[in-house]
Parts: C-alpha cells; sequence; structure tokens
C-alpha cells in the first residue's frame, strides 16, 4: 500500500503569468517558504510516495519547471518545447515524458505527469474519475490537492474521493485546498475532507432506510462514544433475528444518552435523524413496530422479511388479544397461538379477515423461505411476478392488521 498525493495542475490568465507566490499557513506556526505552486510545501508536508500531477493540454505545465524549482540548462530543449505547447494549448504526453526525472529526481519520490479531459461533460468527468482510479492502488492512503485545478474539477475530486474510498477501499486522509485572502494577504490552508464524513452519514441513512440496520451508523458514532455504538449495535442485532421487543432496551438508552452526547458538530446535525428513526420505542407496541418493519422490507422489496415480520406482528397481536394474558415475547405462548390457529382455521369453511390474511402470510413465508412451490393456487399465482407477489403480500399484511385489531 503506497500514499499516493493527487495534485491538479490549471491555468491563469495570461496577464497575470503565474500562480500568486505566497507562504502558505498549514496552521501549525510552522514557517512556510514563499512559494506559487502548492503542491509543493503540501508535498514537503505529507511526504507521499508518490506525486501525481493531473492538468489539462492547456494547463500550466512549464510552471513546475520555472517557477518554484530550478533546474538550470537541464532538459533545456524539452522544456522549451513544452512552452510553447502551454502556449497553444497543445500539450502532450511526449512533451511532458522527458520531463519526470527531473522532478522525481528533485522531490525523491515517483512523479507521475497526467493529462485529463476539461470536464465539460458527462463523458469526461468519467473519464477523469477513472484516470485518477487507474493511480490508486487497494488500500493506498491518498490526499487530493484541488487548489490550482479548474474551478468546477474540486466537485468532481469529491466524487472521485468517495469512488477511491469504495472502489479501491483507500483512505482518503485529506482534500486539501490552499487558499488566498487579497485582504488580509494571509493564505490558509484548509483540509475539506470533512465533506466525505457528511457523505458517509448520508449514505448511512439512506443504507438504513433500505435495510432498517441500525449497525450502519455504529462506527460513524463511535469516534464519539462508543457505547452510543454499542447500544446500535445491540439494537441492531435484536431486529436482525427478529427479536424486536430486545431491541426496545438499548435503543432507550441510546435515546437518552444521545441527547447529552452531541457537543461535535456533525453528530449535532444528524442527531435529529437518529431520534426520529429511533422513536417507535417511545409509544408503539411490539406488534407495531413489527407491522411497521414488514410494510418497510416490502416497500424495498425484501420480501421474505416482509412476509416473516408481517406474519409475525399478526401472531403478536393474537397472543396479546388471548384470553389467558399470555406474554408475546415468549416462544412458547407463541407457538401455542400458533398451534391454535392452526388447528381452528381447518374446520373453518368462511373465514374471517383475520384468518385468510393468518393462512396468506404462513404460505407466503413459507415458500419464500425456502423457494418451494405453493399448493394454494392463488399463492402460486402471486410468485408468478414481482408485481402479483407485492401486491398480494401487502394486501395479507393489512387485511390481517386490520382484522385483529378488530
Amino acid at each position: 500500500m503506497a500514499h499516493v498525493m493527487l495534485s491538479f495542475l490549471g491555468r491563469v490568465p495570461k496577464s497575470q503569468g503565474s500562480y500568486r507566490t505566497t507562504a502558505y499557513d498549514f496552521g501549525d506556526g510552522a514557517q512556510q517558504e514563499p512559494t506559487a505552486f502548492f503542491g509543493w510545501p503540501l508535498r514537503r508536508r505529507l511526504q507521499p510516495d508518490r506525486v501525481v500531477i493531473l492538468g489539462t493540454a492547456g494547463s500550466m505545465w512549464d510552471h513546475l519547471f520555472e517557477g518554484d524549482l530550478a533546474f538550470g540548462d537541464e532538459e533545456e530543449d524539452a522544456r522549451l518545447a513544452l512552452q510553447e505547447a502551454v502556449e497553444d494549448k497543445q500539450v502532450t504526453a511526449s512533451h511532458l515524458a522527458p520531463l519526470v526525472p527531473l522532478l522525481s529526481e528533485r522531490l525523491g519520490c515517483e512523479v507521475v505527469l497526467d493529462l485529463i479531459p476539461y470536464c465539460r461533460d458527462a463523458a469526461e468527468q468519467v473519464q477523469l474519475l477513472d484516470i485518477m482510479a487507474s493511480h490508486v492502488g487497494e488500500g493506498d492512503r491518498v490526499d487530493l490537492d484541488v487548489t490550482h485545478g479548474f474551478r468546477h474539477l474540486p466537485m468532481v475530486s469529491l466524487l472521485s474521493a468517495l469512488q477511491l474510498q469504495t472502489m479501491r477501499r483507500a483512505e482518503v486522509a485529506g482534500i486539501w485546498y490552499g487558499s488566498y485572502d487579497p485582504d488580509t494577504r494571509e493564505a490558509p490552508v484548509y483540509n475539506l475532507s470533512g465533506l466525505l464524513h457528511i457523505a458517509d452519514w448520508l449514505q448511512a441513512l439512506h443504507t438504513y432506510d433500505k435495510d432498517g440496520d441500525y449497525s450502519v451508523f455504529a462506527r460513524l458514532i463511535e469516534i464519539h462514544s462508543g457505547s452510543l455504538a454499542d447500544y446500535l449495535r445491540q439494537a441492531a442485532y435484536y431486529e436482525q433475528i427478529n427479536n424486536i421487543g430486545q431491541a426496545r432496551g438499548p435503543l432507550k438508552k441510546f435515546r437518552q444518552e444521545l441527547e447529552t452526547t452531541t457537543q461535535d458538530p456533525l453528530l449535532q446535525l444528524f442527531a435529529e435523524e437518529l431520534q426520529q428513526r429511533t422513536a417507535w420505542v417511545e409509544n408503539r407496541s411490539l406488534a407495531e413496530r413489527q407491522y411497521e418493519l414488514a410494510m418497510h422490507f416490502l416497500e424495498y422489496g425484501d420480501y421474505l422479511r416482509a412476509a416473516i415480520l408481517g406474519f409475525e406482528s399478526l401472531l403478536t397481536e393474537l397472543v396479546q388479544a388471548a384470553p389467558e394474558q399470555l406474554d408475546p415475547v415468549n416462544y412458547s405462548h407463541r407457538e401455542q397461538i400458533k398451534r391454535h390457529w392452526d388447528n381452528g382455521i381447518k374446520s373453518h369453511r368462511h373465514r374471517t379477515d383475520t384468518e385468510q390474511g393468518y393462512l396468506d402470510l404462513r404460505e407466503l413465508r413459507n415458500v419464500l423461505a425456502h423457494g418451494s412451490r405453493s399448493n394454494f393456487a392463488k399463492i402460486q399465482e402471486a410468485l408468478s411476478s414481482e408485481e402479483k407477489l407485492c401486491n398480494t403480500l401487502k394486501q395479507a399484511i393489512e387485511l390481517a392488521h386490520r382484522g385483529a385489531k378488530r
């Protein structure tokens, strides 16, 4: 695994000539030598194994060899040819290739100079993402410098950072921007990698809304509070094994502690969303939570879990309605009611909504769990298409739920 620094090279108006020379401030009080190209002080600070500089055919490539770094008469012909190509905005790989060894020797690390498109349309933007990914290996550490690229490139760079995290499992250590305030003449350096943490939260919210798995938040929260993360993992485990009642305890503890653990701005930003997604523990019964999850998984096409939870929701309500005052979280009590209904429905020629919903959900649960054919024509027909299955399952869940509520 290597440490890679990706830096963009742009172009300034011809009247300006080159980038402004300034001493960039990393905020640690260290004195920085004035430079024009921000990539050089960033390289000295980060000490990467590889520096990759990306620019278009019109970027100021000659600035790398004529500005901050002095090369005397080394490769003078190649540098003159590069200057002419920059003037015409016609730089090619053949102009850059003979000059790469100069930078590698001077910087003491591997250097790559690569041409990129202007990213004027979706095809070119995808091409840039592909080029950036080609310079990063599996598990590499990556720092992105977006200071000197064209104005629209930082947005593409953010997407690239997300892509590298996902596809290369890379560690994006920093997204760097060296700014300049003309009023104060100060040049503070900003690390914008916090944007990636926001993106992680947004992705986690999306994943939870799809899968209903609290544990996606745990890894984001544990840097602030290990106990909060543990409560979510416990709740996620109980819900994953359909033990919804057991999830209530750790979720209540999570909600209580979350109210007093919001010092971090990012956690503060998403605290309300977390409270909303766990609010069911305050005022919903076990059956209502099972029903809610059944409809949730139905919406996202997880038909097996929808059938299981739909059936369990109905069974919970039947246990609660039994005159013997049975416990809905007691396995033997649930089996007792199930046997009673399995045996009783067989003798009924005219079934109630609850009885029909019970039969349909039981059969759907069984055939979906085992991938088998159904002996009931109605259920087998439902399996012939996703639309029919979705409609039949929704109807069965709602029918049983309404009937049990009466």
